[in-house]
């Protein structure tokens, strides 16, 4: 029996309490509203990183609806509780532990960069709260307590570099952001050049706040590269790319990029700016399968002003649903039978093709797919299936070692 309507609570810095949906009137009967399953959302929908949260707060929202208009999880509903982190890693360490402690969620969706997994994932250890991670990020993160349903590099960057290297050159360029996801990035490109006959001429970091790159554009146009690879995070590193067309440097050498387009780039840049960009990931809007399709019909429908449905919106999604079939298959709401349960060959059929959970790294095998920019959005140019997030770093085994909670990171 379905749920009538959905319950969606969000929380600000202030510790105010809001309605993003009205309050939830659930059917009477076993799916009263008194004993929920909760559900927790930790996502930037302010801030420099917004354009990236406000799009995955959506799709756990979709995922909840449909999950709750199918009659819930084990008879209950599901109640989300939301906190909106403002692009502040103070805000997810503050309402880390108020999930974990106050609210007493079953599990939490949530996190963007690498920095604000790193800062709850203890957290959610200590107070065994089974966290979902469903974010592309730098890979390695060992820990039978979390679950990373995006993309690793050995799934896209792998693809992103010889591609790249092929339409343009041998000679590198790195520009990342200065933190764990920019720093472990820069290496694993690094290694996919270099693996492809190549050399890298220099690697740059810059902090999220950064916004004036005339100092780097000049060390570019100095050093000579073929090709520029790219893994700038947030709204302030776009800036970058309208200094690189500005100084004239648009055409002349090539920019790959792990991260262009999770902040809405394609459509806020002009064309002159973004177009011809390379990029692999996990999932694009712009995919025509039916599956795909309706997810952003359904998103943009429900939010006509949403920004860019990335690969962020659609692990968001699936994470959810990945974690919902776990629970059916536990038949419970326990953390160690949910955990026992989505080891146990856990797939879901979702917006980017079948996602299925890998159960000695707590990873997923996914389709991932490698795309350029032409007229403000990507066009696809290669689809790679059921591609393995296994590397040649990762010693993540935790069905040897369950009690494994650390982030192993390649050595070059």
């Amino acid at each position: 029996m379905p749920f009538s309507r959905r319950r969606f609570l969000r929380h600000s810095a202030l510790a105010t309490t809001t309605l993003i949906a009205a309050p939830a009137i659930f059917r009477s009967g076993a799916f009263g509203a008194e004993n929920p399953i909760v559900v927790g959302s930790l996502h930037d929908q302010s801030g420099p990183i917004a354009a990236s949260g406000t799009p995955m707060v959506y799709a756990l929202q979709l995922a909840v609806d449909e999950i709750n208009a199918g009659g819930g999880l084990l008879g209950r509903p599901l109640k989300v509780i939301h906190y909106d982190t403002q692009s502040n890693i103070q805000m997810y360490s503050q309402f880390a532990q108020q999930l974990a402690v106050k609210d007493k969620v079953d599990v939490v969706h949530g996190g963007i960069t690498s920095a604000s997994r790193e800062a709850v994932r203890p957290t959610f250890d200590r107070f065994k709260v089974l966290y979902f991670y469903n974010v592309l990020y730098e890979g390695g993160v060992c820990d039978r307590n979390t679950f990373c349903t995006g993309t690793t590099p050995a799934q896209t960057v792998e693809k992103l570099v010889p591609s790249a290297m092929k339409k343009a050159g041998k000679k590198a360029y790195i520009i990342a952001a200065d933190y764990n996801y920019g720093q472990i990035t820069a290496k694993w490109m690094t290694k996919y050049v270099k693996d492809n006959g190549g050399e890298v001429l220099s690697t740059d970091f810059f902090p999220l706040d950064v916004t004036n790159f005339g100092t780097t554009i000049s060390k570019i146009q100095a050093a000579k590269p073929d090709l520029i690879l790219s893994a700038l995070v947030g709204g302030n590193h776009t800036a970058f790319y309208r200094q690189w067309t500005s100084a004239g440097m648009k055409g002349k050498i090539p920019i790959a990029s792990t991260t262009f387009g999770l902040v809405n780039e394609p459509s806020t840049l002009d064309a002159a700016e973004s177009d011809s960009i390379l990029g692999a990931y996990g999932y694009f809007e712009e995919l025509t399968t039916p599956a795909s399709k309706s997810f952003v019909e359904k998103i943009k429908k429900a939010h006509p002003d949403s920004p860019y449905v990335s690969e962020l919106a659609a692990c968001t999604y699936e994470g959810v649903m990945l974690w919902a079939a776990g629970v059916k298959k536990a038949a419970s709401i326990d953390r160690m039978k949910v955990i026992a349960a989505l080891e146990d060959g856990i797939a879901f059929d979702g917006p980017s093709g079948k996602v299925s959970l890998d159960k000695p790294t707590h990873h997923t095998t996914r389709n991932a797919f490698l795309a350029e920019v032409k007229d403000r959005k990507w066009s696809v140019l290669e689809s790679y299936s059921d591609v393995k997030p296994a590397d040649t770093a990762s010693v993540c085994d935790l069905v040897k070692n369950p009690n494994d909670t650390k982030q192993y990171i390649i050595n070059l």
